[in-house]
C-alpha cells in the first residue's frame, strides 16, 4: 500500500502488521532496505518504546492468542511452553534489539511515558520534525492531547482495534506492572528484558 500513496502531502503511516507470506527482516514487519525505498524522500521514521514491563502486561492479552503481536520472533512457537509473562517479555526485547539494532539511526525514540505526561509536546515534536506547521493543526493537536490519558475516564477513547487487548486490571497506564506483577514475577523477567531497557534506559527494579 506505500507504494501506491501520494506523498504530495504529509503522510503519516503507522507500520501494518504483515501476512504471513510477506518477506521481513529480522524484528521488524517490513524488509528494510525496501521500506526506504518506498519513499521519494527520506521518510521521518518514530519507533515507540514502553517500559518493558508495562508492555509485558499489556501484551499478554495478543500473545497468548497464537502469539498474536508481530513481528514474531523465528523461534516463537519455541517459547510456548513457557510462561506467558516469559513469551511476552521475550517478544518485547526481542523487537527493541534486534529490530531496533537495524534502524536505530534513522528514527526518533517517541517513549510512551512521555506521550501520557505532555501528549501536546509529544505532537509538536512528531510534527516539527516532520516538517508540518503545528499552528495549522493546533485545534486537532489540542482535541487529540485530551484524549490522551493515563487513567481510563469519560475524555479517553480508545482506538477500536486496540480494544480486543484491553484489560481492566489496571488504574493507571504508567507503571502498571506494580498493579499487575508480583515481585517474583519480575524477578524473573528482568534477565530477559535488560538488553532492551538499556538500549532505553528505563530503570528496572532491583
Amino acid at each position: 500500500e506505500v507504494y501506491n500513496m501520494d506523498f504530495d502531502q504529509p503522510v503519516a503511516i503507522k507500520v501494518p502488521r504483515p501476512d504471513q507470506q510477506d518477506s521481513t527482516s529480522p524484528g521488524l514487519p517490513f524488509l528494510w532496505p525496501d521500506f526506504l525505498q518506498a519513499f521519494p524522500t527520506p521518510p521521518v521514521l518514530f519507533w515507540q518504546v514502553r517500559h518493558p514491563l508495562d508492555a509485558i502486561c499489556s501484551l499478554k492479552v495478543g500473545i497468548s492468542k497464537n502469539w498474536g503481536h508481530h513481528p514474531r520472533p523465528p523461534d516463537w512457537q519455541a517459547w510456548l511452553a513457557r510462561p506467558l509473562l516469559e513469551q511476552c517479555a521475550y517478544h518485547w526485547n526481542y523487537l527493541n534489539s534486534v529490530g531496533y539494532d537495524q534502524l536505530q539511526e534513522h528514527v526518533q525514540i517517541n517513549r510512551f511515558e512521555d506521550m501520557i505526561q505532555n501528549p501536546a509536546a509529544t505532537a509538536h515534536t512528531c510534527l516539527e520534525l516532520a516538517g508540518v506547521d503545528c499552528t495549522e493543526y493546533q485545534e486537532a493537536i489540542d482535541q487529540w492531547a485530551k484524549r490522551v490519558q493515563n487513567k481510563n475516564n469519560h475524555a479517553f477513547v480508545e482506538a477500536e482495534c486496540s480494544k480486543p487487548y484491553s484489560t481492566d486490571d489496571h488504574v493507571q497506564k504508567v507503571a502498571r506492572w506494580k498493579e499487575n506483577l508480583t515481585p517474583t514475577e519480575v524477578s524473573q523477567l528482568l534477565p530477559l528484558i535488560q538488553e532492551g531497557a538499556n538500549r532505553f534506559q528505563y530503570k528496572l527494579p532491583a
